[in-house]
């Protein structure tokens, strides 16, 4: 890994180059998305199965797009029991975590007659996208699942890739863990789009969540506004803050972990210990030579991993927060004492014993979060990103004649005089 120093030149570039890789709205991707976006909103069904053929080598009809329950249950049946074990672990935890999320209705009344209130009402239908190209990830399955199912979604849709026809078991195992209603065997932009507009076979969502390729993120962008979606997801990423008291070889193997998911992913050490910075840079090259995806994660640290020597631990915070980044590990003595200083990250995780490993399969908390310095503004998936909220107002008619003067001079004032009729014709009525 390069190691550099915050007062040299080329630093400033190094972080630009971090910061802004994955760009998904790149102008050869949206052009093809939009072709596929365009074509199965036009011809539905036929055109996903072509598409579907075409990339992922799989043959579907109306027929088998859908995994049957027999297919479910065989798949179910083929995961291992200290597999569904771990399955059955990471589900439980995260629902007591996303448990304490769920929003209630509220309404109150004043002496004046004016009742307010807020509902929280549930989204009908979910889909959830999970990847299933280099991959299969059961743990995002459980991690938009669960939510959604705590929140009291009626139909949560899972699309994921299939291989020869077959969706991996650990993902339908998980699947009936954490809710699912329904699992069909579809992916890519072709998938987003299926859900987007619905299809003969795909019913058409209220809501569509979960990560995917640059294709799928392109995708989530271009219909949006047809439906909700949770955010854009770019490639992974992680920075670690530690100092003197951290071990190389953890933060190296935290490093790795994160390089290994694809070449476009991002794992960054921020230190002031130069000392720390050489052994790290030497530990990953160790720690290398005995991973089953070791070209994918020296390609990906080569382009965008990094050890950066900062003048002091202050830097290194505002160095992170400049990231925003996806996770932020503090491998520092008292990692409390500092994330009050942490204004942007999606997920923290704090000390020598935690790494961000937990938070992606057992921790609790949701591993689908902010990418690519959108923690600036956004937040971890969560039971809040299944409920829409109503506003619920009642006013008596000794409360409107108090303020109804106020609103029609209001309307007056934005030169909507129907408006303001509204109220006054009300006002004008005799009491009987």
């Amino acid at each position: 890994m390069n190691i550099i120093r915050t007062d040299e030149a080329i630093f400033e570039e190094v972080l630009n180059r971090i910061k802004q890789r994955g760009n998904v709205f790149d102008e050869r991707i949206m052009t093809v998305v939009k072709g596929i976006v365009d074509d199965v909103a036009a011809r539905k069904d036929q055109a996903l199965f072509e598409y579907t053929q075409k990339f992922d080598g799989c043959t579907l009809s109306a027929e088998t797009v859908a995994v049957s329950v027999d297919e479910a249950e065989e798949a179910f049946a083929r995961v291992r029991t200290e597999d569904m074990a771990v399955l059955r672990v990471a589900a439980q935890r995260v629902e007591v975590f996303h448990r304490k999320q769920k929003l209630k209705s509220w309404f109150s009344s004043d002496e004046e007659g004016i009742e307010l209130g807020q509902r929280i009402l549930p989204l009908e239908q979910v889909g959830i996208y999970a990847p299933g190209g280099l991959a299969c990830y059961p743990s995002t399955v459980i991690m938009a699942a669960v939510p959604a199912k705590i929140a009291g979604v009626r139909d949560i849709i899972l699309v994921t890739p299939s291989r020869d026809g077959r969706v991996n078991p650990l993902v339908v195992a998980a699947a009936k863990l954490s809710g699912v209603t329904r699992i069909f065997k579809i992916g890519g932009a072709q998938a987003i789009a299926a859900l987007a507009y619905g299809t003969e076979s795909i019913p058409k969502v209220d809501k569509i969540v979960g990560p995917g390729n640059a294709y799928v993120a392109a995708a989530k962008k271009m219909v949006y506004g047809q439906v909700a979606i949770d955010m854009i997801a770019g490639p992974s990423e992680v920075v670690v803050i530690a100092d003197g008291t951290a071990h190389a070889s953890h933060v190296a193997a935290d490093l790795l972990a994160q390089a290994e998911h694809d070449e476009m992913a991002s794992a960054v050490l921020l230190t002031p210990d130069e000392a720390l910075a050489g052994q790290v840079a030497s530990e990953v090259e160790l720690q290398l030579n005995g991973l089953q995806r070791k070209s994918i994660a020296m390609r990906a640290l080569k382009n965008f991993g990094a050890v950066i020597v900062t003048k002091d631990i202050d830097e290194a915070i505002a160095i992170a927060n400049r990231f925003a980044p996806e996770h932020l590990e503090l491998m520092v003595k008292n990692p409390r004492e500092m994330l009050p200083k942490i204004k942007h990250a999606g997920a923290v995780f704090l000390g020598h014993n935690t790494p961000e490993t937990l938070g992606d399969y057992i921790a609790g908390p949701n591993h689908i979060l902010p990418t690519g310095g959108t923690a600036r503004f956004s937040s971890p998936l969560g039971v809040y990103d299944f409920v829409k909220r109503s506003s619920v107002i009642y006013f008596s008619e000794e409360s409107l004649r108090k303020y109804g003067h106020q609103a029609a001079t209001f309307a007056e004032m934005e030169g909507l005089d129907a408006h303001g009729k509204s109220v006054t014709i009300r006002l004008e009525r005799k009491n009987p």
